[in-house]
């Protein structure tokens, strides 16, 4: 092992101690747990087995249905596993997965780890064509649904093994539950499978057919020590997952409680005061969230957010969207400085993350990348930016994904994958993304990235939310139009507006046209559908 390959072993070791991961435990326990890791590597499977061994009545999943414990999840993931084998689900089978934050999403998880299948996950969000069109793209031999989606699923499970995760009591759910494939199964811990299964998670779709993005297990524990040592999350803590978990983000809060024995808080639908309510009862010490959830707490209001004990939260995490600095600096005014913002994609995962340090240095700032993640600015030529410079944001680091599941990939030069975005390097060395490589329009010659006007216009004191967008123009080539929701109830004009940006931005970059409306359209996971703005408005 050479000098820098040691360093980095040991800052991982550091880490894992920091995190309180590495505690000591009894001979047998820790003898067991080894035994298990080794059994099914890093691997849901076997976090929720060691976790069982070492923690048996901890408790590890609180939703509305109550409260599990790890040896309760372990138990009952090798009885559904056992069922879903027996239904004839076999390794490297797809499983499809369309359900809210809950017990039944990690346990039909689970199960898929212990039985070397690959669980795809559907956006709740989605309607009926759209779900069609990716089963049939995928194709798997299952798929389980809450109840509410079973009209949705109609058409693309027709053919497929249905089972029910959430359904309402008392009702009369069209397929089997999967809490009675539980209560018949076998409980008893089975082999591990040969060959462990994927994690497909659709992209966002925002400006297109969403796309499957096929991730393998990573075959150590190394990415998430890296990520820990940016975001200080700390083993048998509480963690409220309020962000969706078929979504990239709340799975990898799910993927990061694994390893800490974490606690995991679920409610199936978002509510701002509800969530501070169950952050405050639960004393959770982490909350993951995207950054439209945190703007609807924060509409609460300094008052309604008061009456809630929410002292012990150390860390608020967020992805999922671009984050305003002034959005940043209100939240840390409020609860402290315990904010996280995560960049990177479905795609690469992470590249870089803002601590509370960076953002109150540099609002907006999308961080450093974190070890073991290398992030570089290039031309399209293919070669790096000039410091100062921007460019388009290229990635490398072991959790990207291995391509599109219907064919195709991002771009990569030299090992680095592209991230669709483009950014610059502040003087501290600090990503700040300007906005999506596809949406740069040139007006009357420059270069313009909505994003830039998006930020100054969620600066204004009377604008809830804004999205821009580039629209053709006969003069210009292209010029910016401006979707605009105003603040409780506040009159704006559109020549207000055009002041606005033309008082704090060059000229070239005033929109055009600006269009008031009572919401922005949205996906579950808090992005703005652009294309919805481009082609109906």
């Amino acid at each position: 092992m050479d000098a820098k390959a040691a360093r980095h072993k040991l800052f991982v070791a550091k880490t894992l101690l920091d995190t309180g991961m590495l505690q000591p435990t009894r001979l047998d326990k820790a003898v067991r747990s080894l035994v298990a890791l080794r059994r099914w590597g890093p691997t849901p499977a076997a976090a929720y087995t060691s976790s069982a061994i070492r923690y048996p009545d901890r408790a590890a999943i609180v939703d509305e249905r109550g409260t599990l414990t790890f040896q309760e999840v372990h138990r009952r993931t090798n009885a559904l596993a056992s069922e879903l084998r027996k239904a004839g689900i076999s390794e490297q089978d797809g499983v499809a997965i369309m359900c809210r934050n809950h017990r039944w999403f990690i346990d039909a998880t689970v199960a898929c780890s212990k039985l070397g299948a690959s669980a795809l996950y559907l956006n709740t969000a989605f309607a009926g064509p759209q779900i069609a069109d990716v089963l049939t793209r995928e194709d798997p031999v299952a798929v389980i649904y809450d109840e509410e989606f079973a009209e949705l699923v109609r058409v693309g499970a027709a053919g497929r093994k249905r089972f029910v995760a959430w359904s309402e009591p008392g009702a009369s759910p069209p397929e089997e539950l999967l809490e009675d494939l539980i209560a018949r199964g076998d409980d008893s811990e089975g082999e591990p499978p040969a060959e462990k299964g994927r994690v497909v998670i659709l992209t966002s779709g925002t400006t297109g057919v969403p796309k499957g993005a096929a991730r393998k297990q990573p075959d150590s524990i190394e990415p998430v020590a890296a990520l820990f040592s940016k975001i200080p999350l700390k083993a048998r803590e509480t963690t409220m997952i309020a962000a969706p978990m078929f979504h990239s983000w709340g799975f990898a809060h799910l993927s990061l409680g694994l390893p800490l024995t974490s606690t995991l808080v679920l409610r199936r639908r978002f509510d701002p005061e509800e969530t501070l309510k169950a952050v405050s009862q639960h004393r959770a010490s982490a909350l993951a969230l995207v950054p439209v959830m945190l703007q609807r707490i924060l509409d609460l209001g300094a008052e309604t957010i008061a009456r809630y004990d929410v002292r012990g939260l150390r860390i608020i995490a967020l992805s999922g969207s671009s984050l305003p600095g002034d959005m940043a600096t209100r939240a840390m005014d409020i609860f402290g400085d315990v904010l996280y913002n995560l960049y990177g994609s479905t795609e690469v995962a992470w590249a870089t993350v803002a601590t509370p340090e960076d953002l109150r240095a540099a609002p907006g700032t999308a961080g450093r990348a974190p070890i073991g993640t290398v992030v570089k600015l290039l031309d399209h030529d293919g070669r790096e930016a000039e410091p100062g410079a921007g460019g388009r944001i290229f990635v490398a680091n072991e959790l990207m994904f291995e391509g599109y599941t219907g064919g195709g990939g991002k771009e990569i030069v030299r090992g680095l994958m592209s991230t669709g975005d483009v950014g610059h390097f502040d003087a501290g060395g600090r990503l700040f993304v300007d906005g999506r490589d596809d949406e740069m329009i040139v007006s009357g010659g420059e270069n313009v990235f909505p994003l830039e006007v998006e930020d100054l216009l969620a600066d204004h004191d009377e604008i809830e939310e804004a999205a821009v967008v580039g629209v053709d123009d006969e003069q210009f080539g292209q010029r910016l139009k401006a979707f605009v929701v105003a603040r409780n109830g506040t009159e704006l004009t559109e020549e207000q507006i055009k002041a606005y940006v033309k008082h704090n931005l060059a000229g070239y970059k005033v929109p055009r046209q600006v269009v008031f409306l009572d919401e922005l359209p949205r996906n579950a996971t808090g992005k703005i559908l652009k294309r919805e703005l481009q082609t109906d408005r």
